[in-house]
């Protein structure tokens, strides 16, 4: 089978498997067809469990969902609002930041370029990308989160360091039609299947194509 053919067919066979679990937090907001929130809800998820993800953002929209309500709110609240996001009193600054530059530069609208998007500071390519497939249906975003760059490794796909070298590697390998879905699949089987540390290899759906690149246990 040629290296695109497999790719394709692992990535098909874990498209049908992660359905029977929950969709990640951004992914729900990206389907309320709402850019800030994704935007917003993307930066809390920055080295947060998703649950935890889930209930912060629930909180924070519900008192404020627009750059200017965020910013009639104080910090403190803000971080109070938001706990126990990893580094939450960070990210309170960072979203006010955030909220101040969108409601100066882009008229409070969350703009849909990679350019742009990138200037806004705490934006990386991960969450720029994450906006750019999910708020604005952008055919060329390809987010690579660390699960999305773990698993393509393990695979033997890529042999990367960071998710960034991850996001360049596979975007000359694999298929433009997979780009949107990419994250969804990758990030659900990553929290649940091929996890970071002893992945469950004994009921892996894609086992037999694995090489199991760097996993020195499993279960």
């Amino acid at each position: 089978m040629k290296r695109i053919e497999s790719i394709s067919h692992v990535i098909n066979i874990l498209k049908k498997e992660v359905k029977r679990f929950k969709e990640p937090i951004v992914t729900q907001y990206a389907r309320k067809k709402d850019p800030f929130k994704v935007l917003i809800s993307c930066i809390l998820s920055l080295r947060t469990r998703d649950e935890v993800t889930k209930g912060a953002s629930k909180r924070l929209f519900s008192k404020a969902d627009t750059p200017k309500k965020i910013l009639k709110l104080k910090t403190k609240e803000i971080e109070r609002l938001i706990y126990p996001v990893g580094f939450y009193k960070t990210k309170a600054e960072r979203l006010k930041t955030i909220c101040q530059d969108l409601l100066n530069n882009y008229a409070g609208e969350v703009p849909n370029s990679e350019e742009e998007l990138l200037k806004l500071k705490g934006v990386g390519r991960k969450t720029m990308n994450i906006v750019l497939t999910y708020a604005f249906n952008n055919p060329k975003g390809l987010a690579i989160d660390v699960h999305c760059h773990r698993i393509p490794n393990r695979l033997g796909w890529v042999k990367t360091k960071t998710p960034e070298q991850t996001e360049y590697e596979l975007r000359r390998i694999l298929p433009k039609k997979y780009y949107r879905a990419f994250n969804d699949i990758f990030v659900t089987f990553g929290q649940n299947i091929c996890v970071p540390i002893s992945p469950f290899c004994s009921k892996c759906p894609i086992r037999k194509y694995c090489p199991k690149i760097g996993v020195s246990k499993h279960r």
